[in-house]
């Protein structure tokens, strides 16, 4: 299904741009203004229309709006010169805020997924009366140092027993060549890039490489700059929050993760759900990290359920 590929008013995205500071933040709002508001976060390097519009259509059916964006760096929102001006993950978490605060949205329920569950996470740390509720998607726990993990492993050495596990070795092949060269044609664009999703969707559930396709021929088509989005790693890379600060979410939490995530394994989200008190870990028989059309119901019924006891 292509973007705003809907049936009544309701279902059709409402487009607007949000302005955060120099920033502009493409943002698409849908459902009933007067339901609770969802807000969708998107991991990174992704653009929120990589939220599927399956997942939208089951959230908004259930009485919610759904608010999904693309972060600054991403899809049609503004790039950044990231050595003239280096943001943090704080500041992408102030961005999503400014997108609440311009749709109306005093309160949300937060769903984020990979980078976007650690943004969702620090905004319940952070601006807890803004949280209705958390669910952390396919993501790791706040404050987590993956950067000294991964080292490890291209280094060849074993992983040191306090951390959690890294990403696995065919996943950091496929993402080292999961980037073509500046000004890349479509079809380098995509021969780069869907190795990687193929890696990402995991062993077990059907891969349909056209869904992938499809979805990154958007991503290239809606870019202002690709490779902007590589400005992510570094905004990561120094986040200073601590895991230890989830010991103060009182927010209703859930955490759902794939058992064959190949980015974060398992052990990040039994690390997650520990750290929050209350916290629901909920795993997903055979998903990988990535969002394939086959799991929409199930991963939105999950949100409903989750979100409905708030």
């Amino acid at each position: 299904m292509q973007e705003n590929e809907f049936n009544n008013d309701y279902l059709t995205g409402r487009e607007r741009i949000v302005r955060a500071g120099d920033l502009e933040l493409w943002a698409e709002d849908f459902g009933n203004p007067e339901h609770p508001t969802v807000l969708l976060v998107m991991g990174a390097q992704a653009q929120g229309i990589q939220w599927n519009d399956g997942i939208v259509r089951r959230l908004v059916d259930g009485d919610r709006r759904v608010i999904r964006y693309d972060h600054r760096d991403t899809g049609r929102s503004s790039t950044v010169d990231f050595a003239a001006h280096p943001y943090t993950v704080a500041d992408m978490a102030s961005d999503a805020l400014t997108v609440l605060d311009v749709c109306g949205a005093q309160r949300a329920h937060l769903v984020g997924a990979s980078l976007g569950g650690v943004i969702a996470q620090r905004l319940a740390v952070t601006h807890p009366h803004r949280v209705l509720t958390l669910t952390s998607l396919s993501s790791q726990p706040l404050g987590t140092d993956m950067a000294a993990a991964v080292q490890r492993v291209l280094e060849g050495a074993p992983p040191h027993p306090s951390e959690l596990p890294p990403p696995k070795p065919e996943l950091l092949a496929a993402l080292a060549s999961s980037f073509p060269k500046p000004g890349a044609f479509l079809d380098e664009y995509l021969a780069a890039r869907l190795p990687l999703w193929r890696v990402l969707h995991g062993p077990v559930l059907p891969f349909h490489e056209g869904e992938y396709r499809a979805m990154e021929q958007q991503v290239y088509e809606r870019a202002r700059d690709l490779q902007a989005a590589l400005n992510h790693m570094f905004a990561g890379a120094s986040d200073t929050s601590a895991t230890a600060d989830l010991a103060a979410v009182t927010t209703p939490t859930l955490v759902l993760h794939g058992t064959e995530d190949p980015m974060f394994p398992p052990a990040h989200a039994e690390a997650t759900a520990a750290a929050i008190p209350g916290a629901c870990l909920v795993m997903i028989e055979g998903m990988g990290h990535t969002l394939p059309t086959t799991l929409n119901d199930r991963l939105a019924d999950e949100i409903l359920h989750h979100t409905g006891r708030a």
